[in-house]
């Protein structure tokens, strides 16, 4: 008995800490959308090049002049350096361009994926926003 019952609390803990593990990654195209593209130009203010994902921080001027400070989130370290990025790629002050990124559902100045124009002028993919970068 003590032993069926150690089995079950067993597989019970495992299936717990496997819900926990699928629930805890997010799910980008419910946080931005991929139908709306956006472009961004503005000043570095901030990188974070970390897992799971590296975040970038943007001052854009608004349309009434208004600087608004934007969070940029980019694909993982991993990725972003296959394709050629840098941690050195974005110094803090340097002017870049995002286009083609996705806005934040909620309203938020935050934004995914998108083409990138470095301070050395290389174009570089930022990322996808949803499952918009399947299969390409």
């Amino acid at each position: 008995m003590t032993r069926n019952l150690l089995i079950v609390f067993t597989i019970v803990v495992i299936l717990f800490s496997a819900v926990a593990t699928v629930s805890a990654h997010h799910s980008a195209a419910a946080t931005y959308d991929a139908t709306k593209k956006i472009t961004l130009k503005g000043t570095v203010t901030r990188v974070e090049w970390k897992n799971p994902h590296v975040f970038y921080f943007i001052d854009v001027k608004d349309s009434s002049g208004k600087v608004v400070n934007w969070a940029i989130e980019a694909s993982t370290p991993n990725q972003l350096y296959r394709a050629g990025w840098r941690k050195t790629d974005l110094p803090t002050g340097s002017t870049v361009t995002l286009a083609d990124t996705s806005p934040a559902r909620n309203g938020l100045a935050k934004a995914s994926g998108g083409k990138l124009t470095l301070p050395d002028g290389r174009k570089v993919l930022s990322g996808y926003a949803g499952n918009e970068g399947e299969g390409q």
